[in-house]
């Protein structure tokens, strides 16, 4: 049997091989990622803290966009079989480069799974009932031709149950079932109709990149760097026209937290054409592209609203003053108010942490402290960050605006189809998991372990009591 964590990993690199043969420049930013990362080990013997060189160097995330509820079943049928669950919601479609999707990450959960391969993919679903977008003429039309195609053939749909409800397959099954998923991926070469595409894109490019076409693809590949600032650069150099800037936090001496993400433009790619009159002819679209992520340590929601306010604080400055540099006003807002060190972030309750008995508290007989910080403090418990696993919807949304050809349309002044977690999960058929939850689990547990270790019981107490050791319970302090 080849086990799942197994058929994930061969799944995450057979794609990534089959990606960098049609978009060369990802073979580029996969080479650039590689120094990088070597450059970084070398440099600092900590650079593996959130995470080993060979997980680094091994995780990748994917994006693929999906036009109805049941093709969105299918892809989660698929991703199962790769042990990958639904987690996290993400509403891209308000705000600056607003689209007219609603996303959510397949990925591994637990921490072992995590450990042997992260690969993650970012899933959206198409909202054609959204009258922003699509009136009921369109919208009709769209589901029409979205109800005609067929993404997955049902041999690897087949498999794919039998993987899930087997942890596993044979190794011929195996290979079947990973030939026909990454398949399923690589670009069509099926005409697309012009006018069709034309109608669908003056609305979002996002829209004709999934409904205006007759198979869902691979719309972009990421490795992790360890230094994604020294990377963009270097992508210059190569002669890749990067987007305007890194997505995210920005580069500052404190704790790297969440994620920064950037990516090369998106790039002409020769396709074929029907025209009105029936005949074929040679044309180029501008869908994919190739990403790049830092990732840093999961927040907690507390962590979380204090990085959002300065966020927008930064958005507020920013279009005061708007002949500054966005990344110089983020950075000295993370100066003055971010906890500058792990430490502050785990005292203050702002991310998580696996905890240990630390090696240096006090001999002498002294009870240990009831509160996070004073154990931290005092060298009874020593924090080790999680890494942050999943998205930013703003981010996702600056990386989407800035390789769309064009801005699309969007009627402001109408309300959008609501949607939320409850309802993607309807269209999946499977439970959406909360993120905060997932982070949570490792936190309480090691730090109940560590605690009983410790026999700290007033602190104990107050974890069962108060809930003031829980990760989230403390405000944002307001200086860091």
């Amino acid at each position: 049997m080849v086990p799942t964590w197994r058929l994930r990993a061969a799944f995450a690199r057979r794609l990534s091989e089959m990606y960098g043969t049609e978009v060369p420049a990802y073979t580029t930013l996969l080479e650039v990622t590689g120094q990088i990362n070597d450059e970084a080990v070398a440099r600092d013997p900590d650079a593996g803290r959130l995470g080993g060189i060979g997980r680094v160097t091994a995780e990748r995330h994917g994006a693929i966009r999906v036009g109805t509820p049941g093709e969105l079943r299918q892809a989660a049928q698929i991703f199962a079989a790769l042990g990958m669950r639904p987690v996290g919601f993400y509403d891209l479609r308000d705000g600056p480069g607003a689209v007219p999707v609603v996303s959510t990450a397949f990925r591994p959960t637990g921490t072992e799974e995590l450990d042997r391969n992260p690969f993650r993919v970012f899933t959206s679903l198409l909202t054609t009932a959204d009258r922003r977008f699509f009136d009921a003429g369109l919208e009709a039309r769209l589901d029409a031709f979205l109800a005609r195609r067929q993404l997955f053939p049902p041999e690897l749909l087949t498999l794919a149950e039998r993987a899930e409800e087997r942890a596993g397959l044979p190794e011929e099954q195996a290979e079947r079932f990973l030939t026909l998923a990454v398949a399923a991926l690589e670009l069509s070469p099926e005409p697309v109709d012009r006018a069709w595409y034309a109608e669908l894109e003056r609305i979002s490019a996002v829209a004709a990149d999934i409904g205006g076409v007759a198979a869902t693809h691979i719309n972009h590949l990421t490795p992790r760097v360890l230094d994604i600032d020294a990377l963009y650069r270097r992508m210059g150099e190569r002669g890749i026209t990067m987007i305007d800037r890194i997505q995210g936090p920005p580069r500052w001496d404190g704790p790297d937290v969440l994620l920064r993400q950037t990516s090369f433009r998106a790039l002409a790619e020769p396709r074929a054409f029907r025209e009105p009159d029936g005949s074929v002819t040679g044309g180029a679209l501008r869908v994919r592209f190739g990403e790049v992520e830092a990732r840093g340590i999961a927040l907690t929601r507390a962590g979380r609203a204090h990085y959002d306010a300065l966020m927008a604080e930064t958005d507020r400055q920013t279009a005061e003053r708007p002949d500054t540099v966005r990344q110089e006003t983020a950075r000295a807002l993370w100066e003055h108010r971010f906890p500058r060190t792990e430490h502050r972030l785990a005292a203050g309750q702002l991310a998580y942490f696996t905890f240990r008995p630390g090696t240096g508290r006090p001999a002498d007989g002294r009870r240990p402290p009831a509160d996070l910080a004073g154990l931290l403090a005092q060298g009874w418990l020593t924090a080790h960050p999680i890494v942050y696993e999943d998205f930013l919807p703003r981010s996702a949304a600056g990386i989407f605006r800035s390789n769309l050809t064009g801005d699309g349309t969007r009627a402001a002044d109408r309300t959008g189809t609501p949607f939320d977690a409850d309802r993607l999960a309807a269209a999946i058929g499977r439970p959406v998991l909360d993120p905060f939850a997932l982070y949570a689990d490792p936190h309480d547990r090691s730090l109940r372990q560590a605690l009983t270790t410790l026999r700290a019981d007033d602190a104990l107490r107050a974890l069962d009591g108060t809930g003031q050791s829980r990760p989230g319970a403390a405000p944002p302090p307001a200086e860091g």
